[in-house]
């Protein structure tokens, strides 16, 4: 299936920026038939392949946070393998190109196996089974041999640069010294779970401070209470049918478990049912695990910067808490057990951000369309728009006791910032590349601005009366994937 912007979306400053490159592929295009050899067409289920192989992989050893780092890395190295073989989208930092003729299939593959076996060394053997499954769909020889190499190439490209980029960096958890302040939850009483997440480098965002949320409510004030007793209310483990009915139950355990192992295998659902070919697939995949990576280093650092109590702590204490107004329930449970790291802000909801706003701009028709399937709710879920699952994701934290609501609502906003942001950037590489110059303004966010003019509405229409290749080049420069903005370090809090 392919997306590709209507002249109602574009931007008019996309339109010049894109520009002088466009000049360059029109040149090309009245070029003779034999000039441009297009690529066999390669079996896109390689990478929904890989991706519940790395799914396997990364989850042996239990659900964390952490998985999203390696999820992004996996798809990131099979996306370079992809697209430095078909050439249809811009590289993800990386400029070395396949050699002629090379399988996309055995890079993607080549490339997967590489990222996990560096990773999970302890899965060599497993993972090394699962590559000669993988090659032996991919005819022997020359273009077999070569995509290997590259994708062993592209996998390298990607470790090298995540090497020291903060994972399982020592951190000093502040110790709780007031009301408000985290401290380690019943029934476990685990610490801070994966604290160094916060201070690790984003792959595509500018930091973690670039969409990071202000400080939460403060118990004095009216939403906190307000907030406070909606889930003293309906997130006890306890509260009658009448408080929470058995709908808003079963979406709270719908969401218990959809963040990680459910969210994937739909996003392997996603691409099968719109039969994306390997190129859009690979897109898809790198640009939804990144943006879920990247707004999973915002959500740690501001849960380490904030270090707030989760409703359990608050309930609980709620006598000693300086605020008259609420009332302590000593031995309030929430309906499902609370996550070893703080509040404030929902690393949930972030994952269902980024994916949401990502799959909704791919669809390129405001719709979402992303079936899931809980295993904890033992349901499957369709949701039809971004607003649909977000309202679920937002109120089945809160029914779950897990969190207030606030945090849940800022943190949808962390994922969709993190999806959105980063996919102007491949604009100004593009016009780098092409030797263009960027207008006044350019690289501002004016993604958001609707252009409906003329010059949209004619390129458009040239264009479509062009090759396919043609297109899909111009098309790949205006609204190609979040995975294509370098990252540029990052400030952390303490």
């Amino acid at each position: 299936m392919r997306h590709v912007s209507s002249a109602s979306t574009l931007t008019r400053r996309s339109v010049w920026r894109v520009a002088p490159a466009l000049l360059t592929l029109l040149m090309l295009s009245v070029a003779p038939v034999g000039a441009a050899r297009p690529v066999p067409a390669a079996n896109a289920a390689v990478i929904t392949t890989w991706n519940q192989i790395a799914v396997s992989t990364v989850t042996a050893g239990g659900a964390s946070p952490t998985n999203f780092n390696y999820f992004a890395f996996v798809h990131l190295a099979m996306y370079n393998a992809v697209a430095g073989i078909t050439g249809e989208y811009e590289l993800y930092r990386w400029d070395k190109h396949a050699p002629t003729n090379a399988s996309p299939e055995a890079a993607a593959a080549a490339a997967a196996h590489r990222v996990l076996v560096t990773y999970y060394p302890a899965a060599a053997a497993t993972l090394d089974a699962q590559l000669a499954a993988s090659l032996a769909l991919v005819p022997d020889g020359g273009p077999q041999d070569k995509g290997i190499s590259y994708g062993v190439r592209a996998a390298d490209n990607i470790i090298a640069l995540r090497a020291n980029d903060g994972r399982g960096a020592p951190v000093t958890v502040p110790v709780a010294t007031e009301p408000g302040d985290w401290v380690p939850t019943p029934p476990a009483l685990a610490p801070f779970a994966s604290a160094f997440l916060g201070g690790g480098t984003p792959l595509a965002i500018e930091s973690a401070t670039q969409f990071a949320p202000g400080p939460p409510p403060a118990i004095d004030s009216a939403t906190y209470l307000e907030e406070f007793n909606e889930v003293r209310i309906t997130g006890d483990i306890a509260a009658s049918s009448t408080d929470r009915t058995d709908a808003m139950e079963q979406t709270a355990k719908f969401f218990s478990d959809a963040g990680i192992v459910p969210m994937q295998a739909a996003l392997r659902l996603f691409a099968t049912q719109n039969a994306l070919d390997i190129d859009d697939s690979a897109r898809m995949f790198a640009a939804v695990d990144t943006s879920i990576a990247d707004g999973a280093i915002t959500v740690w650092y501001a849960k380490l910067q904030y270090m707030w109590w989760r409703p359990i702590t608050a309930i609980r204490m709620a006598d000693t808490d300086g605020n008259d107004l609420t009332v302590g329930v000593p031995g309030w449970t929430p309906l499902i057990t609370t996550p070893p790291y703080p509040e404030w802000p929902s690393g949930l909801c972030s994952v269902v951000g980024a994916t949401s706003t990502v799959l909704t701009r791919l669809n390129g028709n405001g719709m979402l369309n992303l079936t899931i399937t809980s295993a904890a709710a033992g349901e499957t879920r369709t949701y039809a728009t971004s607003a649909q699952i977000a309202q679920e994701a937002v109120d089945a934290r809160v029914w779950s006791g897990i969190h207030f609501r606030t945090a849940d609502e800022v943190s949808i906003g962390t994922g969709t910032n993190s999806a959105e942001m980063p996919w102007p950037g491949i604009l100004s590489q593009f016009i780098a590349k092409s030797g263009g110059v960027e207008p006044p303004g350019a690289g501002t966010g004016g993604h958001t601005s609707v252009c409906s003019s003329f010059s949209c509405s004619t390129w458009m229409s040239f264009l479509a009366a062009r090759p396919r290749w043609l297109m899909r080049s111009f098309c790949s420069a205006v609204i190609s994937a979040n995975v294509h903005s370098s990252p540029r370090g990052m400030k952390t809090g303490s």
